[in-house]
């Protein structure tokens, strides 16, 4: 016997392991499917459940036909709306938590927000309280003053609601001119008072 045959009869004896184990690969895959649609229906069922629980929330008024000239408009997006300084606290009913592109057309007759793909709604002055500049709202965190927050009323809910122009400098415009017609919706009240 060669030096050499012991270890050509031990190489032949030893069997390359299997490179993939399709059954156990496919079993894994097939699992991890599951438990992705698992976490995205109980997602979705705690979305609903959220609605359900502000099935206080009234329906949202429609713009009027007549609304008069426009004070001031913007072009962006609408980042959600949540109950009045908590900021994490989403409100999703009547589609207040669906984020969308955004039309705001503000007049004398309130605030107008047309949202294509989502429901539209309308906030009259007399129920507008505040506009400020902020950098979060549920879902959405920006840089200081990079949101605009319109706080309003609704039923016998504070709601705020936040927005991003896509021309980040003309928010500020917004804040001065909507806080200007509370200051003098609140001034002219008090005076016939």
């Amino acid at each position: 016997m060669t030096p050499l045959q012991p270890l050509v009869s031990l190489a032949a004896e030893q069997k390359s392991a299997d490179v993939t184990d399709w059954p156990d690969r496919i079993g894994w895959i097939v699992g991890l499917l599951l438990f992705i649609a698992l976490v995205y229906w109980l997602m979705r069922q705690g979305w609903k459940w959220r609605g359900t629980l502000q099935g206080d929330v009234p329906p949202l008024p429609s713009a009027p036909t007549e609304q008069g000239p426009a004070k001031l408009e913007l072009s962006g997006r609408y980042h959600g709306s949540t109950t009045a300084g908590q900021w994490l606290d989403r409100i999703v009913a009547h589609g207040l938590g669906t984020r969308s592109r955004v039309e705001l057309t503000l007049t004398d007759q309130g605030l107008s927000v047309v949202r294509p793909g989502a429901n539209d709604f309308f906030v009259p002055a007399d129920a507008l309280r505040e506009a400020r500049l902020d950098k979060g709202i549920a879902g959405k965190v920006l840089t200081e003053g990079g949101l605009l927050i319109v706080t309003w009323a609704h039923g016998d809910k504070l709601i705020d609601s936040g927005f991003r122009s896509d021309h980040a400098a003309e928010q500020a415009d917004w804040v001065t001119t909507i806080n200007h017609m509370i200051d003098m919706k609140n001034t002219t009240e008090g005076a016939a008072r």
